[in-house]
């Protein structure tokens, strides 16, 4: 049976052991102009290299997580650190370095559809200035991983939902992250399509990337078979998944 416990007394057991967290929550609010408090007093902290399913109903407070620990916000109250470091304490070239190491999957994914699906998965590494004999090939190598070899030079339009999920992934990888956030990875998907999206993110985090995984879905994220922080009432507590052989 699953247990419950405060995350953040999680993190007490065995810390001289732990590797310094990638990410890590002290007490941080989000409030918005007309919208209350979309987060409380939210304290956890992520391990480097380990995987994470945040999970919660609508309006819990899941993509602003995300999009704190992608710099995208600053929180209200309390201390984000992302890599050891103050997030609201960087000035913007030290933003814009940290964001080279932060991948992004967020829902809706939009592409530049003018561009052919080589491309789009490129966009990451030319944006930071990699010259093409440098990324061409991981690009060719991330297509054939996520079965779009086949469709490399047409165009987004023709993508199914789970292919340009795919693509997504792709492209957010691209620019070989340390910490991978991926939001409602299987919106619009079949179960089949859905396992497919979580075996890939599997094998990056074999690989050595952290990911944290957003869902509404529970099963999806029991599925995984790591730890899950559920997110209630602007707050997070740790539910220990079952082990990784037995959710496959």
């Amino acid at each position: 049976m699953s247990t419950t416990r405060d995350a953040t007394a999680s993190a007490e057991i065995d810390a001289e052991a732990q590797p310094a967290p990638c990410v890590r929550f002290d007490g941080v609010s989000l409030r918005r102009d007309g919208d209350g408090a979309v987060l409380r007093d939210l304290s956890f902290a992520i391990a480097p290299g380990s995987f994470h399913s945040l999970i919660g109903p609508a309006g819990s407070g899941k993509t602003s997580v995300l999009r704190l620990i992608c710099l995208a916000e600053t929180p209200s109250r309390g201390v984000v650190q992302i890599f050891g470091r103050d997030a609201a304490a960087l000035r913007r070239p030290q933003r814009a370095l940290m964001r080279r190491r932060i991948g992004a999957v967020f829902q809706p994914s939009a592409f530049i559809e003018h561009l052919s699906v080589r491309d789009n998965a490129s966009l990451g590494p030319r944006v930071v200035g990699r010259k093409p004999a440098d990324y061409e090939s991981d690009v060719e190598e991330l297509l054939a991983w996520t079965s779009l070899a086949d469709k490399a030079d047409a165009p987004p339009a023709v993508l199914s939902t789970a292919e340009k999920q795919r693509l997504a992934l792709a492209r957010a990888v691209a620019n070989r992250p340390d910490i991978l956030l991926v939001d409602e990875p299987a919106a619009g998907l079949d179960a089949a399509s859905a396992q497919r999206v979580l075996r890939l993110l599997r094998d990056l985090h074999r690989a050595g990337t952290t990911v944290i995984l957003a869902s509404r879905d529970a099963d999806l994220a029991a599925r995984s078979g790591y730890p899950v922080l559920q997110l209630q009432e602007g707050r997070a507590s740790l539910v220990d998944a079952p082990a990784l052989e037995t959710a496959r």
